[in-house]
């Protein structure tokens, strides 16, 4: 009786092991953007525990339908979140997109980071980005260690169909909020 081994299993197993790292990958890529790419606007998390705290719901259209029959404009997403305190850093918890489904598409953050006081940071989804579809949006959770004024959050959307190039802005609206539990 003789035994034949195949690598068949051990390739598929290796392949869907890489795949998952690229994934986890990209991913990470995400959450880093953040803090990377808006190092002058963060500062350290406060040691103290977070006495206010937040949420706020921005929806987004990474794709608009123009007329009947399917004619869809794709569109850019810039999320703009704006600390509006003067003297308080605010905390990002966690800033989420989802898709027209409720699906989670990406996690920017990796773990909390804040926000100086009056700074901005922003996240951008390109135009050829269609995941979020035509009911996309932001989930952004925030703190801070004592009274504050609630961040500004606005996304602005850029796109067009032929000649015609549109803009258009939608504001988050809060959608929690808490004044002794975070």
């Amino acid at each position: 009786m003789s035994r034949r081994r195949t690598r068949k299993p051990a390739i598929c197993h290796i392949a869907a092991a890489a795949v998952g790292l690229l994934l986890a990958s990209a991913e990470m890529r995400a959450a880093d953007s953040v803090t990377t790419s808006f190092a002058s606007s963060l500062t350290a998390v406060p040691a103290e525990t977070p006495t206010v705290a937040g949420a706020v719901y921005v929806p987004v259209y990474s794709s608009v339908t123009m007329a009947p029959g399917r004619v869809q404009a794709d569109f850019s997403v810039t999320l703009s979140i704006h600390n509006a305190s003067e003297q308080r850093p605010l905390i990002l918890r966690r800033i989420n997109y989802y898709d027209t489904a409720g699906a989670l598409v990406e996690a920017h953050l990796s773990a909390p980071v804040a926000l100086k006081p009056f700074a901005t940071i922003e996240i951008f989804v390109p135009t050829k980005d269609t995941r979020g579809g035509t009911g996309a949006n932001f989930v952004i959770d925030w703190a801070a260690t004592g009274e504050i004024a609630e961040p500004v959050v606005e996304a602005l959307m850029v796109g067009g169909i032929g000649a015609g190039h549109y803009a258009f802005i939608s504001q988050g609206r809060p959608i929690r909020s808490s004044g002794g539990r975070p």
